[in-house]
C-alpha cells in the first residue's frame, strides 16, 4: 500500500513541475528524482510511466524521459447514437433479452478512492498474496523447456493431474480443463448446458457475477432460497419441476454472500434431485483454498461423490493467490466434457503455458502449503476482529452465520433501511461496501450488506472501517444510533 501511495504521490509531483520544461525538454534523471524525493528506484520507473502512460512524458531507455510535445487537435467525435437501435434489434426474437449488467461484479473489482477502507474487496489485500512465491514460480516457470510453447489446449497433463488429485473421488486427469479463472469457467459451463432462453436454478442470494452471465447469455436465473445448511432440497424440487430447468449452480462450501456450507444430509439430496430431474449441477468450488483456521476437516467437492457426470466442477487458484493468477480446473464427464472442450477452445484456444506452467511451479512448492496455513490464520483473526467489532458498534445489524472459511460477512439490516443511502453514507464516511441487491435475482426478502475483511491491510483497519460504518448508519438511521 505504502509503494503504491508514493507512486501516485510522485507523479502528482512530477505532474504538477512539468510546465517548468519546455515541450521536448529533458527531466531529471532519475537518480536525480531518487535522491530528491527519497523514494525507490522502482518508485521513479512506475511514476513515469504513469506520466507517460497520460501522454504527459516520453521515455527513451539510455536518454531519460522527455516533456511530451503537444497532441495535435483532436477529430470531433463522431455519432454512435445509432448502435443503440442496431443492439437492442439484435436480440428483438430472443425469448429472455439478453443484458450485459456487469455493476454487481464490478463492485468487488473497483479500487476505492485512497484512505477508503475497502470492506468491497473480492481477493486477497497484497499483504496476504503469496508475491514472493508467484514471482519465484514464474521465474522458474521462464526457465522450463518448451515453457513458451503451445501448451495442450486441454491443459498441461501435470497440471490437471494435480487439479484431480485435489478434487478427489473417481475424477481423473482425463476429466480435467484448465480454465483461466473461475469466471471463465462459469460462462463456459454456463454456454455449454443451457440454451438461449432457458431457465437456470441459482441460489438465492448468490454471487452477482453469475447471475450476469446468465442474463448475458439469455437465460433466465430463477431463485431457490439458501439457509445455513446451504440450498433447500425441497424447494430445489419443487423448483426443477415447476420450469423444467436442466441447470442448478451452486456454491455448496462457504457461499457467496452467506457463508453457508451444505450439510451433509442435503449433498446427497441435491445430487439425486438433479439426476432425476435429468439435470446437471455446476459446482462453484471458489473459496476451498481460503477455509479459516478453525474451520477443521472440509467436505469433499460433490464432484468426488458423483460418478454419473451430474456435477460439472469449476475449482480455482486465483482466490488464494491473486487477481491476475488466473488458474482454474473445469472438470465434468460424459459428452459434457467434449462440449465444454469444444467451447473453451472456441473461446479462449488455451491457458497461456507461462501461467499453467507457474501454477505448477507454485503448488509444487514448499511455499504453498505455508501460504496457506498463513492465510488461513489470518483470515480468521480477521473475521474475528470484524464480527466482534460488529457487535460492539453495531448490534442492530443481524449476523446469522459466521463462516468458518471464505472473506466476507453477509449482514441484514434493519427493516426500512435503503441499501443505496447507506452504501453512499458509507462511502462518505471512508469505507466501502458492498450492497445486498445484487445479490439476489429477484426481489430479495430484506436489506442486507457483504462485508470484506480479505482485502484491508489488517484488524486495525478493520476496527477503524466499523467505526466509520456507525458513523454512516447513525447518519442514515439516527433513530438507531446507540
Amino acid at each position: 500500500m505504502q509503494e503504491r501511495s508514493s507512486v501516485g504521490e510522485l507523479a502528482d509531483q512530477l505532474r504538477r513541475e512539468l510546465d517548468r520544461y519546455s515541450p521536448g525538454g529533458k527531466l531529471p534523471s532519475s537518480r536525480a528524482l531518487i535522491e530528491r524525493f527519497r523514494v525507490s528506484p522502482v518508485t521513479v520507473s512506475r511514476a513515469l510511466a504513469q506520466l507517460a502512460a497520460e501522454g504527459l512524458v516520453v521515455t527513451r531507455p539510455g536518454a531519460g524521459a522527455f516533456r511530451a510535445r503537444p497532441r495535435p487537435a483532436t477529430t470531433p467525435t463522431g455519432d454512435t447514437s445509432w448502435q443503440e437501435v442496431a443492439l437492442s434489434a439484435d436480440g428483438a426474437a430472443d425469448l429472455v433479452p439478453r443484458s450485459v449488467d456487469a455493476t454487481g461484479v464490478t463492485v468487488s473489482l473497483a479500487a476505492p478512492p485512497p484512505g477508503v477502507v475497502e470492506f468491497n474487496g473480492g481477493y486477497l489485500h497484497p499483504s496476504l498474496q503469496p508475491e514472493r512465491a508467484m514471482s519465484d514460480a514464474l521465474a522458474r516457470a521462464g526457465r522450463r523447456p518448451g515453457a513458451w510453447g503451445r501448451p495442450p489446449m486441454e491443459g498441461l497433463p501435470e497440471l490437471r493431474e494435480w487439479f484431480a488429485r485435489t478434487i478427489g473421488g473417481t475424477v481423473g486427469p482425463a476429466e480435467v480443463l484448465v480454465s483461466a479463472g473461475g469466471q471463465a469457467a462459469l460462462t463456459t459451463a454456463l454456454r455449454a448446458l443451457a440454451p438461449p432462453g432457458a431457465p437456470v436454478l441459482v441460489e438465492s442470494p448468490t454471487y452477482p457475477g453469475m447471475l450476469a452471465i446468465a442474463r448475458s447469455a439469455g437465460l433466465r436465473p430463477v431463485p431457490v432460497p439458501v439457509d445455513p445448511d446451504g440450498v433447500k432440497p425441497d424447494l430445489l424440487a419443487d423448483a426443477f419441476r415447476a420450469t423444467g430447468a436442466r441447470v442448478f449452480i451452486c456454491q455448496p462450501l462457504f457461499q457467496n454472500p452467506t457463508g453457508a456450507v451444505l450439510a451433509p444430509a442435503r449433498r446427497g439430496e441435491v445430487l439425486r434431485i438433479a439426476r432425476e430431474a435429468g439435470a446437471f449441477v455446476v459446482e462453484d468450488d471458489f473459496v476451498r483454498r481460503l477455509a479459516h483456521e478453525d474451520a477443521g476437516p472440509l467436505p469433499r467437492p460433490l464432484a468426488a461423490d458423483d460418478p454419473d457426470g451430474v456435477v460439472v466442477h469449476v475449482g480455482s487458484l486465483t482466490k488464494a493467490t491473486s487477481p491476475s493468477f488466473r488458474v482454474c480446473a473445469l472438470a465434468a464427464r460424459g459428452p459434457a466434457l467434449e462440449r465444454l472442450r469444444a467451447i473453451q477452445v472456441v473461446d479462449t484456444f488455451f491457458v497461456p503455458r507461462p501461467l499453467q506452467e507457474a501454477a505448477l511451479e507454485l503448488v509444487g512448492s514448499p511455499a504453498w502449503p505455508r501460504h496457506l496455513r498463513t492465510v488461513a490464520a489470518e483470515l480468521r483473526a480477521r473475521r474475528d476482529a470484524m464480527t466482534a467489532a460488529l457487535r460492539l458498534q453495531l448490534p442492530e445489524l443481524a449476523l446469522p452465520h459466521i463462516p468458518s472459511g471464505g472473506y466476507h460477512l453477509w449482514l441484514r439490516l434493519p427493516d426500512g433501511t435503503e441499501e443505496s443511502a447507506l452504501t453512499a453514507a458509507a462511502l462518505h464516511a471512508g469505507v466501502a461496501l458492498t450492497p445486498g441487491r445484487p445479490y439476489f435475482s429477484a426481489e430479495p426478502p430484506a436489506a442486507h450488506v457483504r462485508l470484506s475483511f480479505a482485502a484491508v491491510a489488517g484488524t486495525e483497519e478493520i476496527t477503524e472501517g466499523v467505526r466509520r460504518l456507525r458513523a454512516a448508519c447513525d447518519e442514515v438511521l439516527p433513530e438507531i444510533g446507540r
